[in-house]
């Protein structure tokens, strides 16, 4: 038993020892325990496990002599594969450097970090793979025993990425060293900034009106109530900054619902032409006070193959802004053909979009003239609405414009056989 025992202590220290050290990378990462964490631990875990049958070479006290030596055999020749590989498939940069700051081993997503070496980076100098002196500071710092946790480091190659760094001291024996993990945290980064923004926006765009309802609210209750000739104005501008409120509540509740997937569409067979003529005759009024035609060239036979209150939601916002950003007397024009699946065109005759801004026409709250989309009541979020309802069908959106001549937008979406296409105007 004794002997036992004494074979058993080494692999244990062993496997404890992996298990530590890969615990120590892992509880360092970033707060919320993420899913690649995991991966490190179970790494960790395995590597441990393996390691202590290799160094025992046995099964537990009590394996037969053929069990043992096959086991042995076994670990031999899978463990380092094993490990490798797992390693290899980390989506964590791991690197391990000497305390002369060469790399002694790497896996592959750091090398991919410096894919701007030619040569292979290991037992090569820190110094040669990268002039960051940020990454350079903490393996030092680690390499003299200082452990260096969330450490920011950015790269300038084709695509700028983001990394959380974490460099502990690696003690084995006599040798010292140090080991480095690389987490990407480019999208969360980027999420952030669109959270924030987003944020942003809101809070300007409720100010204004929140700022005009509260200004005139004091006017009226220090006097101005009973001034007959200005009280109705000031009542009449107050419900049309608490409605555009409203409709920018009910946008942004519109919206989130379909970024999280909460709004289900069910296509079917939808008469184009009759379901224009409704949005025609609700936005007939819109356009007449702006001398604007409405044609609505769409063929009476032609069905398309849509959700019909998501195609009825889109076209109606996207058909009112093509009235509202139109000039003075000019043309709507709704059209229908087939020459690539179906195709629905709204057409406007306004002055058009500049090219510089159509990259970012989708994005929430992105307006190309914010105070005259403003004036006219809209939300900044239109487009966006529109773009994540044409994904929910599984489709896409587009747009085309010629500043001073007009502009276009395509949205493609499924139908039965093929794809539904409309082209039509957004909110600019």
């Amino acid at each position: 038993m004794r002997m036992t025992n004494s074979r058993l202590l080494p692999s244990l220290i062993i496997a404890a020892l992996a298990v530590l050290v890969l615990l120590i990378v892992c509880f360092s990462t970033l707060p919320g325990w993420p899913m690649f964490s995991v991966l490190t631990l179970l790494m960790g875990l395995v590597l441990g496990l393996l390691l202590s049958r290799r160094a025992s070479g046995s099964d537990g006290p009590g394996a037969p002599d053929h069990k043992k030596r096959s086991i042995r055999a076994e670990a031999t020749a899978f463990s380092p594969g094993l490990i490798e590989a797992t390693v290899n498939e980390m989506r964590e940069g791991l690197l391990v450097i000497d305390p002369e700051m060469r790399v002694v081993a790497s896996n592959r997503a750091a090398r991919d970090l410096f894919s701007l070496v030619e040569d292979p980076i290991d037992l090569r100098r820190l110094t040669e793979l990268t002039r960051n002196p940020v990454i350079y500071d903490a393996f030092l710092d680690a390499v003299r025993g200082t452990e260096r946790a969330g450490v920011r480091v950015e790269t300038y190659g084709p695509a700028r990425r983001i990394f959380d760094l974490r460099v502990v001291p690696l003690h084995t024996g006599n040798a010292r060293g140090a080991v480095g993990v690389f987490f990407d945290v480019t999208r969360l980064e980027r999420l952030e900034i669109v959270r924030q923004e987003f944020l942003s926006n809101v809070s300007h765009e409720l100010r204004t009106p929140l700022t005009s309802i509260m200004a005139l609210a004091e006017t009226l209750a220090a006097g101005a109530i009973d001034d007959r000739e200005h009280n109705r104005r000031f009542l009449s501008i107050i419900q049309k900054n608490a409605a555009r409120m409203h409709r920018l509540i009910d946008d942004i509740l519109e919206l989130s619902a379909i970024e999280a997937g909460n709004v289900k569409v069910r296509p079917e067979v939808v008469p184009l032409r009759s379901l224009v003529e409704d949005i025609v005759g609700t936005l007939s009024a819109a356009a007449a006070s702006r001398t604007i035609a409405i044609s609505n060239l769409v063929p009476p036979e032609v069905n398309v193959f849509a959700d019909p209150h998501r195609l009825l939601q889109m076209l109606t916002n996207l058909i009112e802004n093509a009235i509202k950003f139109n000039q003075q007397c000019g043309t709507v024009s709704i059209s229908y053909d087939s020459n690539k699946g179906d195709r629905i065109s709204v057409e406007d005759t306004g002055e058009g979009i500049p090219a510089h801004h159509l990259d970012r026409l989708f994005e929430r709250f992105y307006r190309v003239d914010r105070a005259r989309s403003r004036e006219l009541g809209g939300t900044g979020l239109g487009l966006a609405i529109v773009k994540h309802l044409a994904r929910a069908h599984g489709g896409e959106v587009s747009v085309e414009s010629s500043f001073g001549e007009g502009t276009k937008f395509t949205i493609e979406l499924p139908q039965r056989t093929g794809t539904l296409q409309i082209a039509v105007v957004g909110d600019r």
